[in-house]
């Protein structure tokens, strides 16, 4: 039977005052590296030392010890206890827990020191965390312990409450920590382990796909409808907001998308009964109406209220503050943030002063109605005073035939200068009597084709009164719907846009449309007979810019299916050329909802390659139409590029060498990382560094 060997002697440990210990030049650690001496120092301030250091006695010439220990492993910890006692926070002879090592060199004790200490895995500490917080440690407690932020603090307990099963995986390593961070924005465990499961069959598992599937079917926070809300008022109604604690999530998704509209149609309501007690005699709810649902309707033209004495003064004092604060700040770098809160407070005060309702007569009240909905950035949108064609007041009789549907007089058109000659027989003119009877029709109507050709040639001759006249013309059809008050059969036909493209309402060019046609509905009068001598009164340059409003309103360049009209669609390339149109200039830009998501994967592929080169087309070709759609807005974010219907003549985009040659690096994280996000390169690194302080 065999001996068993000696048994092992561990080394002495005993309490060494501080002032006994000094560093070895053998400590194998030269880089610096992990957390900073400051934070250690604070570290051990707080909870003392947890580690003992590793020592060796000094020897003299004469093989005798020195009462002096070096240390060649555990020199941060000895630097951490100088920087307490150079703070006076520690005793220079407080003694100091050390083992005392013999054998070996000193190089050996520090790097098996280093090389043998098994990191801690991301798991174990996500799940410490989570236990301190059982425990009753606050985010804040906790975060303050580690000298960590509040915020790295809730990504970690965010991971740490993920579904067992993932966690399993992830332990061991089925999936990377990025994947495992896509997971925390949906909070049900089932749905976690179904999409896990959905990824496993997918041909990508990237972390933006994980993140497009648990979003699926959710409400992004920018949307209009959770804008006008808001987010408390959906969370009262039990209501869930998906955040994503790692990446730039633009404030988040709301998971009811029934739950916002049940939400949103009930705070219109209420709005629209506010508008209803006005006294209008119709009000429509709808969180959005097409581009165009006021054509046919006639607008009232009313009055800004005026000011009551009070919120006269109040206005005075707000622009005497005003006055006072800006030019004090105006020279200087940075304005206080004190100061600029109130300077924007001020300035939301005073717009609310100037944007004050409109005031109409009762009697129009009474026959008009309104529109409520919900504007693009989420606030109410009241529009007042529209009055339908059967709410019109009684026309008095004139004697003058009745319009048809479209506007325009059921009489024949007047005969023209080249009109053949009538050759029916002519009526029998009644016989002379005592009384002044009215003229025979056939007499009158053969009078007034004479003045008609002389008041076409007249007017041929002089354009300032034809341009006149069809200014005149062309108000009466666009901003009273009266047809009957002009001579002239000029029909001006505007389209209406809804049903083609949603959301049309809330572009920059069509807000500005709207804007100018009630800024000269406010400067026309309100009867349309008044306004022949209102256009008279109008400057040339005055006339010009109404002209073109009028005109601008005709123009039709829809391509429609049913309805072909080569030369038209021709006819309006030309005529943006002209006026130098540049539909990226005016805000359009392409992305999933305007353009990818509806064109094909030859098509995006070959919009990518226009406008960043074929290197980032060839790194998307192999994703599916999906994700290529993301990852396509992702990658033509702030190029300008838009699509070949919406280019004017001769200005087609061409990609140059460098963008050629460069595009591969630049767009690389687009593509590799997150290309379903919109972020710029900086929220991309901090999007870096959140995963590692998360791994750590």
């Amino acid at each position: 039977m065999a001996k068993p060997g000696p048994k092992l002697t561990l080394s002495v440990s005993r309490d060494i005052p501080f002032n006994k210990l000094v560093l070895s030049q053998s400590n194998v650690r030269r880089i610096k590296a992990g957390v900073s001496i400051e934070e250690l120092a604070e570290d051990i301030a707080r909870r003392t030392l947890l580690q003992s250091l590793t020592v060796r006695p000094i020897i003299d010439e004469t093989g005798a010890e020195t009462g002096i220990f070096e240390i060649p492993a555990g020199g941060r910890r000895y630097r951490a206890l100088e920087l307490l006692v150079k703070q006076k926070r520690l005793a220079r002879t407080a003694p100091v827990p050390c083992v005392i090592r013999i054998d070996g060199t000193p190089e050996e004790d520090s790097l098996a020191e280093n090389v043998q200490r098994a990191p801690l895995h991301p798991l174990d500490q996500f799940r410490a965390f989570l236990t301190l917080r059982e425990k009753g440690r606050s985010e804040e407690e906790i975060a303050a312990a580690f000298f960590i932020s509040v915020s790295v603090v809730r990504q970690r307990l965010r991971l740490a409450a993920l579904s067992p099963a993932l966690l399993d995986v992830y332990a061991e390593d089925g999936m990377t920590l990025e994947q495992l961070m896509a997971f925390t924005i949906n909070p049900d465990h089932a749905r976690q382990e179904q999409v896990w499961e959905a990824v496993q069959r997918s041909f990508s598992k990237e972390p933006y796909q994980i993140r497009r599937l648990l979003t699926e079917g959710a409400v992004r926070a920018s949307d209009k409808r959770a804008q006008f809300v808001g987010f408390e008022a959906y969370e009262a109604a039990g209501g869930i907001v998906l955040r994503d604690l790692f990446q730039s999530d633009d404030g988040g998704w709301l998971q009811d998308p029934a739950l916002l509209d049940r939400v949103a149609t009930e705070k219109l309501e209420r709005e629209a009964d506010a508008v209803r007690a006005e006294g209008w005699k119709w009000v429509e709810v709808a969180p959005d109406f097409p581009y165009g649902h006021t054509y046919g309707l006639r607008r009232l033209i009313g009055q800004q209220r005026s000011l009551t004495e009070e919120e006269a003064s109040a206005c005075d004092a707000l622009r005497t503050e005003y006055d006072r604060l800006e030019p004090a700040h105006a020279d200087a770098e940075g304005i206080p943030e004190e100061a600029d809160q109130r300077l924007a407070a001020i300035e939301t005060a005073l717009a609310a002063f100037d944007d004050r309702p409109m005031a109409y007569e009762p009697a129009e009240i009474a026959r008009a109605g309104a529109f409520v909905s919900i504007d693009g950035a989420g606030g109410l949108r009241v529009e007042r005073g529209f009055v339908r064609r059967e709410d019109e007041p009684p026309a008095v009789s004139s004697g003058e035939p009745e319009p048809d549907s479209t506007g325009a007089s059921k009489i024949e058109p007047a005969a023209s200068a080249t009109d053949p000659a009538i050759t029916s027989d002519p009526a029998p003119e009644p016989e002379d009597d005592e009384g002044v009877r009215p003229l025979p029709d056939r007499l009158l109507t053969e009078l007034t084709a004479h003045r008609t050709v002389a008041l076409r040639d007249a007017l041929g001759s002089d354009p300032d009164a034809a341009f006149l006249a069809a200014l005149h013309v062309l108000c009466l059809k666009l901003f009273y719907r009266y047809g009957l008050d002009s001579c002239l059969e000029i029909e001006p036909k505007s389209a209406m846009f809804g049903s083609q493209a949603p959301g049309l309402a809330d572009t920059v060019s069509a807000q500005a449309i709207d804007a100018r046609h009630a800024a000269w509905s406010a400067q026309l009068p309100k009867d349309s007979s008044a306004l022949w001598d209102g256009l008279v009164a109008f400057d040339h340059d005055s006339r010009r810019a109404l002209f073109a409003h009028c005109v601008s309103l005709t123009v039709n360049a829809v391509h429609e299916s049913w309805n072909r009209r080569p030369k038209a669609l021709a006819h309006a390339d030309r005529l943006a050329e002209t006026v130098g149109l540049d539909m990226a200039a005016v805000g359009w830009r392409p992305t999933v909802d305007t353009y990818f998501g509806r064109v094909t994967k030859g098509r995006i592929l070959a919009a990518v390659r226009e406008a960043k080169g074929r290197g980032a087309a060839d790194r998307i070709a192999h994703l599916k139409k999906p994700e290529m759609a993301s990852a396509a807005e992702a990658l033509l974010v702030g190029t300008r590029w838009v699509p070949e219907p919406l280019r004017a003549p001769g200005h087609d985009v061409v990609v140059s060498a460098e963008v050629e040659a460069d595009s591969g690096e630049a767009q690389s994280a687009a593509t590799g990382g997150e290309p379903a996000m919109d972020r710029s390169g900086a929220e991309e690194e901090d999007s870096e560094a959140s995963a590692g302080i998360a791994a750590e």
